[in-house]
Order: C-alpha cells, then sequence, then structure tokens
C-alpha cells in the first residue's frame, strides 16, 4: 500500500480549503520540486494576482525563472514583487527580491 505524497496530502487539502494562500503557495513549491515548472508558475502567478498579492509567490517566481533562464521574465516579476512587498509593508521582502535583482544585473549585463 504506497502512502500518498506531500503533493496528493497538499491537493486533498485543497480540495477542503480551495482558497488557503499557504496551500496553494505549498503546492506550487512541490510542483517545483517535480520539475513541473509551467504549473508551478502557473500557481504561483495566481497567487500574485490575489487580492492583496501573497508577496512570497514574487520571489519563488523569480527564483525559478532565474533557474530556468528567463532572466528578462525573472527581472519583471521582482520588479512587481518589490513594489508590491513594499504597499504590503514588508520590507524584508522588498530587500531580498532587491537584493536578487542587483545580482540579475550584474549577471545579465
Amino acid at each position: 500500500m504506497n502512502l500518498p505524497s506531500r503533493r496528493e496530502k497538499i491537493e486533498a487539502m485543497l480540495r477542503e480549503s480551495p482558497e488557503d494562500t499557504f496551500l496553494r503557495y505549498s503546492l506550487a513549491m512541490e510542483l517545483r520540486k517535480e520539475g513541473q515548472h509551467d504549473a508551478s508558475l502557473e500557481q504561483l502567478g495566481e497567487l500574485q494576482k490575489e487580492n492583496p498579492p501573497y508577496v512570497p509567490a514574487f520571489l519563488m517566481s523569480a527564483q525559478q525563472l532565474v533557474a530556468l533562464n528567463r532572466v528578462a521574465d525573472a527581472r519583471s516579476v521582482l520588479r512587481a514583487g518589490i513594489e508590491e512587498a513594499r504597499k504590503q509593508g514588508d520590507r524584508h521582502a522588498a530587500g531580498e527580491m532587491g537584493e536578487l535583482l542587483a545580482n540579475l544585473g550584474i549577471l545579465g549585463e
């Protein structure tokens, strides 16, 4: 008898609470680990469109995009994420994303 995977457990919890932001974020991270980047980025993109947007989704999207060598897309996501983090008063997240953006400027020029 196979035990359910972490992803299957998250999906089951999401059926009960489909609006749970953290569960949706967790699913995106599991999809990333499984190499399902398009599905992961789609899930993270939805979280970025929430009201209010889920700030950690911006950084995770950008990191994944960099790993996929989609640096221009990562920069765009980071700029939007920094703006949103500042709006929400999350200076730590804004700083982390700003640091990554600065590093991409060095790497991508």
